[in-house]
């Protein structure tokens, strides 16, 4: 009797850039329906891995607080890590939780499956297999193409990077709450079962 190979099938696309335009990415992820991708400014192909448990429960008590939130404010629309919107640079990107202004949808289709629009607030939130470098550059990017505050929440160091439109980064260690700012006003984001 033959043993069967344990061995996990791997594919290695390390050595591989994929470079598509809008719509072959709009073509793609209408296609693959469940597979969760970006396209950086360069047309370059990024495929994400699903979250792990532990940050997904994360991902969805901060949406669910921002949604709280924007309910009852209802100043504009929130977005899960499922959401994508096309950048001025051109990059398609889905942060982990995205809040736009309502004003910004007036004349946008709901045809579009990745509008143009630049989000006022966003959250990455680093999981066990995001590389800390990587995010931050995705931040410097939100940040670059009008995102007026953004937090990068890592859990793995208890810190919180926050960035603001035409402002250094600032660091925060081990904060129990985040205020939305002027951005998200009146909004407190309670950190204790994240960090």
């Amino acid at each position: 009797m033959q043993s069967l190979d344990t061995r996990p099938l791997l594919v290695d696309i390390s050595h591989i850039t994929l470079r598509l335009t809008h719509a072959e990415f709009e073509q793609l992820c209408q296609d693959n329906p469940d597979m969760p991708f970006e396209l950086t400014a360069t047309g370059e192909l990024v495929i994400m891995a699903p979250a792990g448990w532990e940050s997904s429960e994360r991902n969805i008590d901060l949406a669910a607080q921002v949604f709280n939130w924007n309910r009852q404010a209802k100043l504009g629309k929130v977005f899960d890590s499922s959401g994508g919107f096309t950048l001025p640079s051109g990059a398609v990107r889905s942060p982990d939780v995205t809040w736009i202004e309502k004003s910004k949808f007036e004349g946008i289709s709901a045809k579009i499956a990745f509008p143009q629009v630049v989000p006022d607030f966003v959250i990455e939130l680093r999981s066990m297999s995001d590389s800390l470098t990587t995010l931050q550059s995705k931040m410097l990017e939100y940040q670059a193409n009008g995102v007026r505050l953004g937090w990068l929440i890592n859990p793995q160091q208890q810190q919180v990077e926050v960035y603001r439109l035409g402002q250094l980064v600032e660091i925060l260690q081990s904060p129990l709450n985040l205020d939305g700012e002027d951005v998200l006003v009146g909004c407190s984001i309670d950190l204790s079962t994240i960090l």
